[in-house]
């Protein structure tokens, strides 16, 4: 086996070994160490608002249908007949109260017992034969929800999600959290970017330095009301807990002109003065940042702005949520799905969805401009040269390791976590870092694994009342 510890070693002190960006071995320790732990976004609760409401989705190969059952409680079941393996259920979204195979007529209801077997009594014996009675749908290890968003972690033995999540939590309410009733969430869309997953969840976790090179065109065609790009540089970094991401910083005023200032109509600030706390206020009436971009360690990211959508000078902001599912070393799909709060007016959710279609849809201006550059990185990344380069990721820090810009303090910076403005990779550095430390953890103890697949065979069930 391959020793990637001066490679890990590297990556913790911001120099980055090419090759990371398109290595088999390194994608392969990934999905052991990270994505069989980790809490892994799979879903929001409005999209299976109903009893019987489903979704397929994926945690890189293993295939999971995400269901509200008759009783309103969320579950995740392995997408796998008990028979001979067959995917239960083949299409992406609907309504059941059963599952049938599609191979050999096994059903199951929506909380995964089965509850069909053909030809029970001839082919098995009856229950004699084979007990139907305890047999389920093998449930996915561990559910959590948090603010709607569900999230599956492929290791029984996880921490709490809200552990998990820690001070991120605080961050995570701006985007999903605007009034008591929360979000809804349209799609996803979906499609395939030859780019590692790593690159997209980087960029949105805290790379403000390239917003005036790559994305330039896009400011200059009048899309913003920002003179240009470089105002960027004017905002802040934050990381805290197991995310972080980046900020703009508003023009003068209290907490009501800088919200209408992005677009917010004055009923929908009313809902968020009652939904935020006074320090998440505070971040944008008192500190004048208003949140943007961010990612939530290993794979999902985030995004808020607000561009012009119509013919006048007014802008409209739109919120997208977006998980980067590895496909393989240099090939990553992108499922993005537009989010909006679900007391917004229905013109407003509209008009968001529009702006959210025209910058970081499937075919959105920036959306083009970033997948050009982590094609390009990816594609480099696989020749023998790239293992002799070590990438300089160490933008914020002086030679000796000291900070170019002091961090923000309290008074500056109301969230928790560690803030600075300005130009820096640090948010980069820390979800690398949290990389690095994740693959040089000691795989899992087999007899607990064992001992945890066994309880999940024999039937224990996993899922969240929403009653």
């Amino acid at each position: 086996m391959t020793d990637y510890s001066d490679v890990l070693d590297d990556v913790r002190r911001g120099m980055i070994p090419a090759h990371i960006y398109n290595d088999r071995g390194i994608f392969e320790l990934e999905k052991r160490k990270i994505f069989s732990r980790a809490w892994i976004f799979v879903g929001h609760e409005s999209e299976i608002a109903q009893p019987g409401d489903y979704v397929v989705r994926r945690v890189l190969e293993d295939s999971f249908i995400v269901t509200r059952d008759e009783d309103g409680c969320v579950r995740a079941h392995f997408n796998m007949c008990l028979h001979r393996g067959m995917q239960v259920c083949r299409a992406e979204m609907g309504n059941a109260s059963h599952f049938r195979c599609p191979y050999h007529g096994w059903s199951y209801r929506n909380d995964g017992r089965i509850v069909g077997l053909p030809f029970h009594q001839e082919a098995y014996g009856g229950e004699e034969g084979f007990a139907r009675k305890g047999q389920r749908l093998l449930p996915a290890p561990n559910i959590g929800i948090y603010n709607g968003m569900i999230f599956l972690s492929l290791d029984a033995g996880a921490p709490p999600l809200e552990e998990y999540l820690g001070d991120f939590r605080f961050y995570l309410d701006f985007y999903t959290k605007q009034s008591p009733g929360g979000i809804e969430l349209h799609g996803p869309q979906r499609w395939r970017i030859k780019a590692n997953w790593k690159i997209g969840a980087e960029n949105f976790a805290g790379d403000m330095y390239h917003t005036p090179q790559t994305h330039t065109s896009v400011v200059e065609i009048g899309l913003f009301r920002e003179p240009n790009a470089q105002k960027r540089k004017e905002g802040a970094l934050y990381w805290a807990g197991n995310g972080g991401g980046t900020t703009y910083k508003l023009p003068d005023g209290t907490l009501e002109e800088r919200l209408r200032y992005v677009g917010y109509p004055d009923p929908m600030i009313e809902r968020m003065k009652q939904c935020w706390s006074a320090e998440q206020l505070a971040i944008i009436g008192t500190d004048g940042f208003m949140f943007s971009a961010a990612s939530l360690y290993p794979n999902m990211s985030f995004v808020h702005n607000w561009p012009k959508v119509g013919t006048s000078d007014d802008v409209l902001p739109f919120i997208t949520l977006r998980q980067w599912q590895p496909i393989s070393e240099d090939e990553t799909e992108v499922l993005s799905w537009f989010a909006v709060d679900a007391a917004a007016p229905e013109d407003f959710k509209a008009l968001s969805y529009k702006a959210y279609l025209m910058c970081f849809g499937s075919t959105g201006m920036f959306e083009q401009d970033d997948v050009e550059n982590w094609v390009s990185l990816t594609n480099t990344a696989a020749g023998s040269m790239a293992r002799r380069l070590l990438l300089n990721s160490r933008m914020g820090l002086l030679a000796d390791g000291s900070e170019v810009a002091p961090r923000l303090s309290a008074e500056q910076f109301s969230g928790p976590g560690i803030a600075r403005q300005g130009y820096s990779e640090f948010n980069q550095r820390e979800l690398l870092r949290r990389w690095a430390d994740d693959l040089a953890r000691p795989s899992a103890d087999p007899a607990v694994a064992a001992a945890s697949n066994g309880a999940a065979a024999n039937g224990e069930s996993r899922a969240v009342s929403r009653k």
